[in-house]
């Protein structure tokens, strides 16, 4: 029997599989192997209610000397003897540096030791250290994860794909080399990264072998399909993406090695390292994200070049993930005409080493001239979508007056008490979200369980309290999304949620935060027994916070209480005009009564700092769905009229659909997903 795997995309693997066939997630749970690095049983700490705020590094170095352990500073990691090791596996160890096998992140004080595999959170760690000073030589007892089962399927799909060369017929290899790009990468090459290729899905296979290359943890498939005159590749991760920590090329990097290029997809680091002979590694989420899991793995690096890709979207994360790094051992290769993705410059015949040659430094004490800046207003200038932002799929009108989702900005969003503030932003966020923004949701307000039920409703584009038999469909790819939340409810410090965002940038890369509301977080707030003064404090940290993060927050604030006839403005935003003014855009949903009687609500964008672009646009509220981007079946259309006021307002009409209808079709709580494929059709 034959097994259909699919992502979001249309993608289609087949494979022999325990003869039934799966639906979209491409492998059942069972498949999924677990990473094979031993973790502490439940057991062995107590479970924390309260959410844990990283630790920092001076509280890191302080425990370390109470207790008499050396550590040395690296980029990113202290590094520490491993308490998780044997005499004999210390005996064996030479050197004192290589004795250092412990790397403790500095922002988040989780541990990996790089010999036994172990890793865990900070609290693991103390806990660890304790239990040995108490007499257990073996300190907290670790269990490993079981997945023989899981190991076992891995490899017989990595058996069934074959090295590029070693298909039979020539025709279908050069139509393999010609779809990927590799007509002049050359066999070698592909051998020594183990590169496969499968010949049922034609796709190639990327393996994630542990460090010195003894095991099979996972598996990356690269799938080509032909996009117009281009070709657009789709990737399909075993196990699922946020387990997958794979640095590809790995197994060949060397410890004398100092120096490395990153690089955002594997494709990339073949040509660059066939055509430079220097190591190269590809991140597994290219430029989406770079787990701290993977900081300990590049610390023995002087260098790091980061050539991430050919567009604008890719040096903005280059310039992210070098803050991780340490940007003063991180070079970034400029994207532009002269400097194309690294298989695309071999394809050229560019010289490789001169691009390499041309990498700016990550860091500089401060811009002293227009020489510094001539490159990167060329760069918005070629490349004004891109500086746009994140286009919305579900909200079209929106993308005429904002253009785009940008990171760096504040957007103060509010409306009418009952109006559906939460409903809509979170439609709002969950449309970014599918779009691969990474999502931090505070909510204050409501719980997480209650909000997810609201955006899993809205992902579904239906209730599925009327059929719980495709709520795990539904559930798994919506866990697939890169979306967090907080687990903070009711009032908060502003210091707690600022250092809780700080954490959730640096661990998850997050793009877009959003706060749901500002009043929550003023009943902490001691500086004044003015609230004016205290809520004017909090937007200037969420302000700074936006800059300095280069992460998107959209704030929602209540607004003043104003007569139910009256339309809301920017000078309706509750306290002082502090929020318009630091807030790049500011949007307000309307809700107010027709002359026909049902209330009409539409979305103004009455700030914009972008282009200056500000308008209006109709929402129509479907219940079913609880979506304000699908208008409801059986509503009548209404019609734009001038009321004495001069206002625009509606009344039933048969002629000309709203904004919103014009770019969405009517559905009901069976329809499909217009932005997402139904689950129901993938496994035919």
């Amino acid at each position: 029997m034959w097994v259909l795997l699919r992502s979001g995309y249309p993608f289609r693997i087949l494979l022999s599989l325990r003869g039934k066939w799966m639906g979209r997630r491409g492998l059942p749970r069972s498949l999924v192997p677990g990473p094979p690095r031993r973790r502490y049983r439940k057991e062995a700490l107590p479970a924390l209610e309260a959410p844990v705020l990283p630790v920092t590094v001076t509280e890191i170095r302080q425990y370390l000397r109470a207790h008499g352990i050396p550590f040395q500073d690296g980029h990113s990691c202290l590094q520490a003897p491993s308490p998780f090791l044997g005499d004999s596996q210390l005996k064996d160890q030479t050197g004192a540096t290589s004795s250092f096998s412990l790397y403790i992140n500095k922002t988040t004080g989780r541990f990996l030791c790089m010999t036994s595999l172990a890793e865990g959170s900070w609290e693991d760690f103390q806990a660890s250290v304790e239990g040995r000073r108490d007499g257990d030589r073996e300190g907290i007892l670790f269990s490993e994860t079981p997945g023989a089962e899981d190991s076992e399927e891995i490899r017989r799909i990595w058996d069934r794909a074959i090295p590029l060369w070693e298909l039979p017929e020539p025709e279908e290899a050069q139509l393999a080399r010609v779809m990927f790009g590799l007509t002049k990468v050359a066999d070698d090459t592909l051998k020594r990264f183990s590169v496969r290729y499968l010949r049922p899905a034609r796709s190639l296979v990327f393996p994630w072998f542990s460090p010195g290359g003894l095991g099979l943890r996972g598996l990356k498939l690269l799938g080509a399909e032909g996009q117009g005159d281009g070709v657009h590749y789709v990737e399909t991760t075993i196990p699922r993406p946020g387990a997958y920590h794979n640095l590809f090329g790995l197994p060949l990097i060397s410890r004398r090695d100092v120096e490395v290029v990153l690089t955002s997809r594997e494709l990339d680091s073949l040509a660059l390292n066939q055509s430079t002979g220097l190591p190269t590694l590809a991140l597994p989420r290219g430029t989406t994200c770079l787990p701290p899991a993977l900081l300990p793995y590049l610390e023995q690096f002087r260098r790091i070049v980061l050539w991430l890709g050919d567009d604008l979207r890719s040096w903005e994360a280059a310039k992210l993930f070098a803050r991780k790094l340490n940007p003063k051992r991180c070079s970034l290769v400029r994207p532009g005409d002269q400097h194309p993705r690294p298989l695309e410059a071999v394809n050229k015949g560019l010289n490789l080493f001169r691009i390499l040659r041309s990498a700016l430094p990550a860091w500089h004490k401060s811009i002293v001239s227009f020489r510094q800046l001539r490159e990167e207003v060329l760069g918005e200038l070629s490349n004004v979508e891109q500086v746009a932002g994140v286009r919305w799929s579900r909200f079209p009108d929106l993308n005429r007056l904002l253009k785009g989702h940008r990171k760096g900005e504040l957007t103060v969003f509010t409306g009418p008490t009952g109006s559906g503030k939460t409903t809509f932003i979170s439609e709002y966020a969950l449309d970014l979200c599918t779009q691969g923004v990474n999502t931090l949701w505070g909510s204050f307000e409501i719980s997480n369980v209650r909000l997810a039920r609201i955006m899993l409703t809205q992902f579904a584009v239906g209730r599925l309290e009327e059929q719980l038999d495709r709520y795990d469909e539904w559930a798994d790819r919506f866990e697939d999304l890169p979306l967090y939340f907080m687990t903070f409810h009711g009032q908060q410090s502003i210091r707690t949620v600022i250092d809780t965002m700080q954490h959730a940038v640096y661990v998850y890369d997050i793009c877009h935060v959003v706060i749901d509301n500002l009043q929550f977080m003023m009943g902490h707030e001691q500086l004044s027994t003015d609230r004016i003064a205290a809520q004017d404090y909090i937007v200037g940290a969420f302000r700074k916070f936006a800059t300095d993060s280069s992460c998107h927050v959209t704030l929602v604030i209540h607004p003043r209480k104003e007569d139910d006839d009256k339309e809301l403005q920017t000078a309706s935003i509750f306290g002082s005009a502090k929020a318009s003014q630091e807030a790049d855009n500011v949007l307000i949903l309307q809700d107010r009564k027709l002359v026909t009687g049902p209330g009409k609500r539409y979305l103004q964008v009455s700030k914009n700092r972008f282009d200056g672009d500000v308008g209006v646009f109709p929402l129509e509220f479907n219940k079913n769905s609880l979506t304000f981007s699908i208008p409801p079946k059986s509503k009548a259309r209404l019609k734009k009229i001038k009321d004495d006021n001069g206002l625009e307002a509606k009344k039933p009409s048969s002629g000309k659909k709203g904004a919103v209808s014009q770019n969405s079709k009517t559905c009901s709580g069976e329809a499909p997903n217009p932005y997402q494929p139904d689950p129901s059709k993938l496994s035919r």
